[in-house]
């Protein structure tokens, strides 16, 4: 919003200077339409020159105060150049033109006395040549020169923020965050629970962004027909209540600012634009997004490959305890789980579904979606089979 009225006011300085120009009756008639056109598709170019550069938004009153500060000071500069490149270069009755002053003197008779007048006495209005001042086209040139200089530094100190704060380390336009590149939650992730335990342990040391976007799909997933998806919906409501309570981490739901053709596509596509945009972090558990995001050089943290991180290490060779739940995929395959939900694939298993049996582990494979190991039936560890509940002692 703010880079619009930014837009319009150079649109309406440019053609106001234009105008004056006009109006001072030092051009002919003829080319007055051609100088408001002119000045009209200067303001457009100068435009499109800045839209065509990469854009990072920031509303602070300092950066604009900076801006335009360093803008009048190149203007100051180039209008000294301008000066004696003119002087050299253009006749002077091109760079300098007299500059007259109206005087007003009592009207005297021959013998030098005042001539006496309706009240008092009469008086004359004379122009005196004081100086030279600018030609008007000049003087046009100059303040031009200075609006555009303003605009570019403006929108310069607006988009490169971060940069500035290293050019001048006492000089800043934005309040303190935590984190140099936020944090942006994607709704599997909320949903799943586990980054308000994260968030909790204090480890986050950065800006957690909830995408409005994401929060009305939170919104449609609670209000669903289906249980399930209700359920779910509501889980991330409370799991997105639970953060905002947290002390130690800095929640904000942003309104996300993308370009019309980013607006119609996709949440997950929409959360890789604002990505992008911010140079933040999306967490997520999407296996598919997390593809996505590597195509588009978009940083992801996977809860999964987090969690699967933090899990005790199994190397081949290690014995281990599970109960056989159900028969695998292969022949003779069984399958157990740990107490974490790492899936356990023993072989010559499956005549062993009840059991809880001893498992030397010959290989693990951790993926992003998941950890698996696998083994086979220790030899020197018979099955131990246990007591039925309805069993008497």
């Amino acid at each position: 919003m703010l880079h619009h009225f930014l837009r319009a006011f150079l649109v309406l300085a440019i053609l106001a200077v234009g105008m004056s120009y006009v109006e001072s009756g030092t051009l002919l008639p003829a080319y007055r339409m051609v100088l408001l056109i002119g000045a009209l598709i200067l303001a457009l170019i100068t435009i499109t020159i800045e839209i065509a550069l990469p854009r990072k938004s920031l509303q602070a009153l300092g950066g604009v105060f900076f801006g335009l500060t360093a803008g009048l000071l190149i203007a100051y500069a180039l209008t000294l150049v301008l000066n004696l490149v003119a002087s050299g270069v253009l006749p002077n009755r091109l760079a300098k033109v007299p500059a007259f002053q109206e005087v007003e003197t009592l009207v005297q008779d021959a013998n030098g006395n005042p001539i006496p007048g309706e009240h008092g006495f009469r008086t004359q209005k004379t122009k005196i040549q004081v100086g030279e001042k600018d030609h008007p086209a000049m003087a046009l040139t100059k303040v031009l020169l200075g609006i555009v200089c303003c605009y570019f530094c403006v929108s310069f100190v607006m988009q490169t923020k971060d940069d500035i704060r290293f050019v001048i380390p006492y000089v800043e336009f934005a309040k303190q965050i935590k984190g140099e590149h936020p944090l942006i939650l994607d709704t599997s992730v909320i949903i799943d629970g586990r980054i308000a335990d994260i968030c909790d342990t204090g480890v986050i040391d950065q800006r957690v962004i909830v995408p409005r976007f994401i929060l009305r799909e939170l919104q449609a997933i609670a209000d669903s027909n289906d249980k399930l998806k209700r359920a779910r919906g509501r889980r991330g409501l409370d799991i997105l209540h639970r953060l905002q309570t947290t002390e130690s981490v800095d929640i904000q739901v942003m309104e996300a600012r993308l370009s019309k053709a980013e607006d119609d596509e996709s949440v997950d596509l929409k959360l890789l634009a604002l990505a992008q945009q911010l140079n933040g972090s999306v967490a997520t558990n999407d296996y598919n997004l997390n593809k996505v995001a590597k195509l588009r050089k978009v940083r992801i943290i996977n809860i999964n490959d987090l969690a699967n991180a933090l899990k005790p290490v199994v190397l081949p060779g290690e014995s281990m305890t599970t109960k056989i739940i159900k028969a695998g995929e292969e022949a003779g395959q069984g399958i157990g789980y740990l107490d974490d939900g790492t899936m356990v694939v023993v072989e010559h298993g499956r005549s062993r579904i009840g059991d809880t049996v001893d498992v030397s582990v010959t290989s693990v494979l951790q993926t992003s979606a998941g950890r698996m190991i696998f083994g086979r039936l220790s030899d020197d560890a018979p099955p131990r089979r246990r007591p039925s509940p309805h069993r008497r002692a």
